[in-house]
């Protein structure tokens, strides 16, 4: 599998121009650290994520666009490996990452994790070198009409080198039953807000020496009030996983040359 997807990249950056410009983009990307309640935080400026971070999520405008997850509706440059035929690995075209995958099921179905977090840790352990992560419905998918994963290269995200990373509920086995487990007696201990389909969560996986490793965030809050306020008070951040897991994404260079280890702080306690 992992030779198929560095197949997958080196024809891909060879062939569609929008992905090849974009990763070369990546080459340029600012990027600072804050150390943020003893972590060290990075925080990247990357104006291609735009499209991510300013995504219309409410039912209407769901409805009223094209899914851009299937099939159908994928740029006819862009092509895609099957993974247990549920699913499609698919290049990234708007990376944070160096090596950005995007990993939709193949029918349009909602995000939804419950019953598919084992095939989360079959695809961390068949990607070893990447981080697998799912984003929930209100908690920075821009797809939640459609089921995704999506997965970045290591050593990538502070969180891999933290055992106590702040937020987070992180479980570890080399028994894949027992990690099944653990999470279903997380994932049915959190509560559900009214209207939910499932408790509001992150998740990061990665698989390293027979060991699968997974940092769960449960989430209170979609976007903080600094994404809808005014003026200078603004900041627009819709907070993922990847922000989760260390990694701050600001589309907006003033917004990168503004952001502190406070403002992050503020972020995280409030989403």
């Amino acid at each position: 599998m992992k030779d198929k997807v560095n197949q997958l990249f080196q024809e891909q950056l060879n062939n569609w121009e929008l992905a090849k410009n974009n990763y070369k983009a990546l080459e340029q990307v600012k990027e600072k650290t804050l150390d943020v309640n003893g972590h060290r935080y990075k925080v990247q400026f990357n104006p291609v994520r735009i499209i991510s971070s300013a995504a219309k999520v409410d039912p209407k405008s769901i409805q009223e666009r094209k899914c851009f997850l299937c099939s159908e509706n994928l740029p006819a440059e862009q092509k895609g490996i099957s993974f247990k035929e549920n699913y499609i690995l698919l290049v990234n075209p708007f990376p944070i990452f160096p090596r950005h995958l995007t990993i939709p099921a193949k029918e349009h179905t909602p995000q939804l994790i419950a019953s598919r977090f084992e095939d989360m840790l079959d695809l961390a352990q068949q990607l070893d070198d990447y981080i697998v992560f799912y984003n929930g419905p209100k908690c920075g998918a821009s797809a939640p009409d459609h089921f995704h994963f999506q997965a970045g290269n290591k050593k990538f995200l502070p969180i891999e080198n933290s055992k106590d990373w702040n937020n987070a509920i992180r479980i570890e086995s080399k028994d894949k039953q027992e990690m099944l487990l653990l999470f279903r007696q997380i994932y049915n201990a959190l509560p559900l807000q009214s209207n939910d389909t499932e408790p509001m969560l992150n998740i990061l996986t990665w698989y390293e020496n027979g060991t699968w490793t997974t940092c769960l965030f449960q989430r209170k809050k979609h976007r903080p009030a600094c994404y809808f306020a005014e003026g200078d008070d603004n900041l627009l951040i819709s907070p993922a996983s990847v922000d989760m897991g260390g990694v701050f994404i600001t589309p907006l260079e003033k917004d990168f040359e503004k952001i502190m280890a406070e403002d992050i702080a503020q972020i995280l306690n409030e989403v």
